[in-house]
């Protein structure tokens, strides 16, 4: 039986998480769940699933989640505090693979301690890999931790690879990838229409149900940069051999072209449980609780390429990906930002784009070269993303 801590277990992806592994008691059992601020859905996992350890960021929530465990039939439960908590668990002996799941750059750092640490790391956290690039991968080889990617599009390009493929390694034969995209929302919406858009029209995905952020990175493309430049690395592969392709059905989850001219494509119901359950019983397979893919249903699969017009963001990763260094740090901080300030409905959802590529522009290209340098550069971006938010609205 393997031991999992799954980080961000009150999010979509931990939910999903759960409910894969509760299929399955004979093989996994539940060490440590984690989460920001929401101890009520905290408390319920906690009840289920009997964790050893609940770590709550937020101390003050950590505390009124201790007291009510400790007057419920799981009063044994460790709870602990604190972003270094989050570390904590992640490493702990007993403690097989770790979902990395915690949205954004808070992911980063317990993210980086597990891959240290040797475990198998199911990473759902993008921005994680983005922001600290060649140093996450530089350490998943020389812990000789296992990487396995969550996202359905990283989890359908890592089953079309060779036998035997671990991330990181170069697929020779592999020539390019189709990353493909629903679209989002909006993609036949007016460009005209576009500021107007609420952030519940942006969070309305029309295949998959995910967090706010996400589904906003959904609606924008800046998911597809972020994937495209964690694929880059995934996969050893150079941003032009990532072709980003809209389908919106989101059937096929991504696509491998190799030299002979085949084409490998993963398809499947669009339910994180697939690719969550791909990862826990690799190199084996088992049930995930997702309904069988009924491919007369479908009809028709349609496929288009981005319009850069409609998504700025888009052309922003490329941007970042090609000027390197601590570019894809700023890119995914200020992102967030914006983002953030778009579902606070301080900002429009065109600004979200102004806000990226102001911030980048205020950056000189240096080497991300160690983790002081991509923490430092992340909480910069941040302040000078925060004073173009103020400028936009003043």
């Amino acid at each position: 039986m393997k031991g999992i801590c799954i980080l961000g277990a009150t999010g979509s992806i931990g939910v999903s998480t759960l409910d894969v592994v509760a299929r399955h008691p004979e093989q996994y059992k539940v060490i440590a769940l984690t989460a920001n601020t929401n101890i009520d859905a905290l408390y319920e996992q906690c009840l289920v699933h009997h964790p050893e350890y609940a770590v709550v960021v937020d101390e003050h929530s950590a505390q009124e989640l201790e007291e009510r465990l400790k007057n419920s039939v799981v009063a044994d439960i460790k709870t602990l505090s604190g972003v270094k908590a989050l570390e904590q668990v992640a490493t702990l002996d007993h403690v097989d693979s770790v979902m990395a799941a915690i949205v954004g750059a808070a992911g980063l750092l317990p993210s980086l301690a597990a891959a240290k640490a040797g475990k198998t790391v199911l990473l759902a956290n993008k921005e994680a890999l983005v922001m600290s690039g060649d140093i996450f991968m530089q350490t998943v080889a020389k812990s000789g931790a296992q990487l396995l990617p969550i996202d359905s599009e990283h989890n359908a390009i890592f089953q079309c690879m060779p036998a035997g493929y671990e991330a990181g390694m170069q697929a020779k034969q592999a020539r390019r990838i189709l990353l493909t995209a629903s679209g989002g929302p909006f993609r036949q919406t007016p460009l005209e229409q576009l500021a107007e858009v609420t952030p519940a029209q942006a969070v309305a995905h029309p295949n998959w149900d995910m967090g706010k952020k996400i589904s906003v990175d959904s609606a924008t493309m800046m998911n597809k940069g972020l994937e495209m430049i964690e694929a880059c690395l995934l996969f050893n592969m150079e941003p032009e051999q990532i072709q980003i392709v809209i389908h919106p059905q989101s059937v096929i989850h991504s696509m491998v072209d190799y030299v002979d001219g085949t084409v490998l494509a993963q398809m499947g119901t669009p339910d994180m449980r697939i690719p969550i359950a791909h990862s826990l019983a690799w190199p084996e397979r088992f049930d995930s609780g997702a309904q069988p893919l009924n491919i007369f249903s479908i009809a028709r699969m349609d496929f288009e390429e981005p319009d850069l017009e409609r998504f700025p963001c888009l052309r922003l990763a490329y941007d970042a990906i090609h000027a390197g260094g601590i570019m894809p740090t700023v890119l995914n901080a200020a992102n967030e930002i914006a983002v953030d300030a778009f579902l606070n409905g301080v900002v429009r959802f065109t600004d979200i784009p102004v806000i990226i590529e102001r911030c980048m522009q205020s950056f000189d290209i240096k080497a991300a070269d160690s983790l002081d340098i991509i923490l430092g550069t992340d909480q910069q971006a941040r302040i000078v993303s925060k004073q173009i938010v103020s400028e936009l609205i003043n």
